[in-house]
């Protein structure tokens, strides 16, 4: 007995194929199932190609691929991978969407009516998962408005950290907090914003010192390495003078007169969603090494004509 290939009734292709009738006439309605011709009766008859293109349809239907999408890769092989990862994309994004709302409830779960109903007013102005718009926004009106575009944004990518993929209850508790904690806060205060200085040379430069700082294996290096000379000469440059043990005591009383506490809330709740040491940590390392440095330093003494 020979090979059965058709023509086929829309019954037969159907459980050939594995699907129902009503699934081929949607397909064939749409122009995805090429049609041999039609019965005496009128009815659709259906050839080998139609059954592998119902096959391959099933297959992408699996996928939960738009029908669209289908037609797309069923008129070309060029298509699929286009389709492919557009849809792995979206899939991605309900996946880290799930997680966020997963670790939310998580962190609502087992508390104390007054601690649950405070982290759901946090909860209540977040998207999940959250973008960070608000975070970005936060940092741009700090930054001092001549500084270039792009240097900005370097600043403002390092500044705000991405949500996590597979946050924690605790995580997602951090990112409320800081999304709330930027809403609400009012400018801060930022070093230097009262003296004379080039914002664009300190940025610059801020930016090299903590990648050194970052590079750094021993934090207790930064006192004598390359770090913190890059940081102390950021800032020396961007006020016009040079490094020397006065402006490092200069600086010290600068740096602490700029210490904004916002800033330092901010700092350790992203601490909380970064995996290396934030820009903040990095700063502040580098100003505690610039104490240790200056508390090294000899005092000097008057010389006889009193002159310093």
């Amino acid at each position: 007995m020979g090979v059965d290939t058709g023509p086929w009734s829309i019954g037969e292709i159907a459980e050939r194929a594995g699907v129902t009738v009503k699934t081929v006439r949607f397909y064939s309605d749409r122009g995805l199932l090429p049609e041999t011709g039609r019965s005496g009766g009128g009815h659709r008859r259906y050839g080998p190609e139609a059954l592998e293109r119902l096959r391959l349809i099933r297959s992408l239907r699996t996928l939960d691929l738009p029908v669209a999408d289908v037609g797309r890769v069923l008129d070309g092989d060029d298509a699929l991978e286009d389709v492919v990862a557009h849809r792995l994309e979206d899939v991605r994004g309900r996946l880290a969407a799930l997680r966020w709302r997963e670790a939310a409830l998580l962190l609502l779960r087992d508390r104390a009516p007054g601690e649950r109903a405070e982290r759901l007013r946090l909860l209540g102005d977040l998207s999940l998962p959250p973008d960070t718009t608000a975070l970005a926004r936060f940092w741009r009106r700090t930054l001092p408005v001549r500084l270039p575009a792009r240097l900005a944004t370097a600043v403002v990518d390092a500044a705000v950290p991405p949500p996590p993929d597979d946050p924690t209850p605790a995580q997602v508790l951090a990112f409320a907090r800081l999304h709330a904690l930027v809403a609400r806060a009012a400018a801060p205060v930022v070093h230097l914003a009262d003296v004379e200085h080039r914002p664009s040379v300190l940025y610059a430069g801020l930016g090299e010192a903590y990648a050194l700082a970052r590079a750094e294996a021993d934090a207790s290096d930064a006192r004598s390495g390359p770090s913190l000379d890059c940081f102390v000469g950021a800032y020396a440059s961007a006020l016009g003078t040079h490094d020397s043990p006065a402006f490092r005591r200069r600086l010290t009383g600068l740096l602490a007169r700029g210490a904004d506490p916002l800033i330092g809330r901010y700092w350790d709740l992203a601490a909380e969603l970064t995996p290396g040491p934030t820009a903040g940590a990095l700063h502040g390392r580098l100003c505690g090494a610039l104490k240790s440095d200056i508390g090294a330093q000899p005092i000097p003494r008057p010389s006889r004509t009193g002159s310093c």
